[in-house]
């Protein structure tokens, strides 16, 4: 036992004097001179940041009855008139006063049908109240038709309704978690016909980007071409036209499945994105930022640009070149100044000043009143 104390007691101290040999970094001066900032442009394959023109997913909509309820459903006459004309489909006859019931409830169905899906598939179904219902759950829902803005119907619902939250209560308390009036059938639906899909014609088909943007749809375009030929070209911001070559005419999957595996670097809008009510930021690009200073409440921010002409060696055949420098000060009451040179960009400009602990919503004011003064070189997105 002695042997273990004094073990303990020599680690502790050994911990003691390595940690005594290293200062802590000051609370109000930051150099991130030293970190590397290099941001990074992964490629993607064509299949990430596409969709094929044709090959689209179609709404259902339906209306149906929840039964089963523990007295949580319905008190309007609209569930009573519903379980009567259930009843009646199935030969039982039944008066106003004998369909009164708290336990079933009518509800809207609406679900997604997805391209390629064959009669037999099944696919998930939301559920949501369309009456006074407090809870849907331990509810199943009868057999209901989901059916096509064409009035078709396409698949038929019917099962437990799955619901992630709870409502209780009593005469002079209630509690209540989530919405227990929503509700989900994975898989609840079966399908029972297919929408006709045709996504090429004329021996061309079309690549829709998610993101439009000109510099990847030529990119994607680029991307074709280099291994199939000049076969491929944007139509617009959002559009690929690709010809089928003569060997895939008559097998196009085959063709698109060897397209979806290039992969290209997409470019991206320079865009800022936040959230006053969260304190979220987020940066979409290296958002560009010009020569400012911004003062908010004891915070001063200042970004100056600093061109350095680089003259060459003496007969060395060079050229003269400007290089950029940039330096951002941020000073705040109370505080050192934080120096950091060599950054134009919204990223590192919000870095520094978390480094000095600006609340998030002073960095988004600041972030505003510099867009407003035009010296933010993008897309200001408030959420």
């Amino acid at each position: 036992m002695k042997m273990m104390k004094r073990t303990f007691i020599l680690s502790l101290l050994i911990l003691t004097g390595f940690l005594s040999g290293f200062q802590p970094a000051s609370a109000a001066t930051v150099d991130l001179r030293d970190m590397d900032f290099t941001r990074v442009h992964p490629k993607v394959r064509i299949k990430d940041i596409v969709e094929l023109e044709g090959a689209r997913g179609n709404q259902l909509t339906g209306v149906g009855l929840v039964t089963g309820l523990a007295g949580t459903g319905d008190k309007s006459p609209m569930a009573n008139q519903m379980l009567r004309n259930m009843l009646q489909h199935f030969g039982v006859t039944a008066d106003e006063k004998a369909t009164k019931s708290k336990n079933v409830a009518v509800v809207s169905l609406t679900a997604t049908l997805p391209p390629y899906t064959r009669p037999g598939q099944t696919i998930d179904v939301s559920v949501n109240a369309l009456g006074d219902a407090k809870s849907l759950q331990g509810g199943t829902l009868l057999q209901a038709p989901l059916k096509g803005a064409d009035g078709v119907i396409y698949a038929v619902a019917q099962g437990p309704v799955l619901v992630g939250g709870y409502s209780v209560g009593g005469a002079a308390a209630s509690r209540s978690k989530n919405i227990p009036t929503s509700g989900l059938l994975p898989g609840g639906a079966l399908v029972e016909r297919e929408v006709p899909t045709d996504y090429t014609i004329g021996g061309q088909l079309a690549l829709l980007l998610r993101d439009p943007d000109f510099t990847t749809a030529q990119r994607i375009a680029d991307a074709i071409n280099r291994q199939y030929g000049a076969i491929a070209y944007p139509s617009d911001a959002g559009r690929v036209i690709v010809a089928l070559p003569g060997q895939y005419v008559a097998a196009p999957t085959t063709f698109l499945a060897n397209v979806e595996k290039l992969e290209l670097e997409p470019d991206s809008v320079a865009r800022v994105a936040v959230n006053e009510r969260t304190g979220t930021v987020v940066m979409g690009g290296d958002v560009k930022i010009s020569s400012v200073a911004v003062a908010h409440g004891g915070l001063t921010v200042s970004v100056q640009e600093d061109p350095n002409v680089v003259q060459p060696e003496p007969f060395s055949g060079g050229t003269t070149a400007v290089e950029r420098r940039t330096d951002i000060t941020v000073n705040e009451d109370g505080t050192s100044m934080i120096a950091m040179p060599a950054t134009t960009t919204v990223r590192e400009l919000v870095r520094v000043m978390n480094a000095i602990g600006a609340p998030p919503r002073d960095i988004i004011e600041i972030l505003q009143a510099i867009a407003k003064a035009g010296a933010l070189h993008g897309e200001l997105v408030n959420m």
